[in-house]
């Protein structure tokens, strides 16, 4: 007579926050087939123990010291594309939804979500599901039309202009960060409120703040 023995999937955690990572792990422990073997509290952290451990899911917090998360999630998908990522985050804006759609996680999650959602997210991504609901893939979709296709337009120095711009800095002070002299700084903006169909430097304050990372806050 032979024993089924229920095959466990592999976690490895990764959120910077101690306590948050705590939360997680008694949160899983409801699940006999859930295994967290390893935690990381950076993006460095996690390429080495992706590398080292190759879980079958990782369980990737945004907002981590590193590199950012859809540069991670690609090096993920191009190194070890057995392991399948599920963001589990506090931000929820649209850009890092379609970010992260793009970069290839299978399952964009809150938080706030409950422990048995959990549960059950991690083990239909195991199984290969994608777990993007219509209204997530509305948004993602509504973003890369009506701001990914504008952002796209802008170069990087402009894209570097607009982002020290939404932090509040002048002409002069983006002049001296960025290592070029203030009537370059002028041009760039011109051509950035153009692209982006804007009128003045407070507007583009206003719509990076609003549409891009809140990071810049």
């Amino acid at each position: 007579m032979s024993t089924h023995i229920q095959k466990r999937i592999t976690i490895l955690l990764a959120d910077d926050h101690p306590l948050a990572r705590r939360g997680i792990r008694e949160l899983l422990a409801e699940a006999d087939d859930l295994e967290i073997i390893g935690e990381a509290e950076d993006g460095f952290h996690v390429k080495e123990l992706v590398a080292e451990l190759r879980p079958n899911v990782l369980l990737l917090d945004l907002k981590m010291p590193g590199p950012r998360p859809f540069e991670l999630e690609k090096w993920v998908r191009e190194n070890y594309p057995e392991t399948i990522t599920l963001v589990l985050t506090s931000h929820d804006r649209d850009i890092y939804l379609a970010n992260m759609m793009d970069a290839g996680v299978s399952g964009y999650m809150s938080k706030d979500i409950s422990s048995e959602r959990l549960i059950g997210a991690i083990q239909r991504a195991a199984q290969g599901e994608i777990l993007f609901d219509t209204a997530q893939l509305t948004r993602a979709n509504q973003w890369r039309e009506d701001i990914g296709e504008k952002l796209k337009q802008l170069t990087d120095r402009e894209r570097e202009v607009l982002e020290l711009l939404a932090k509040g800095m002048d002409s002069q002070s983006i002049a001296i960060t960025l290592g070029i002299s203030p009537k370059t700084i002028s041009f760039h903006i011109t051509n950035l409120l153009s692209k982006l169909q804007l009128k003045s430097r407070q507007e583009a304050t206003v719509w990076a703040l609003k549409y891009l990372s809140d990071d810049l806050e």
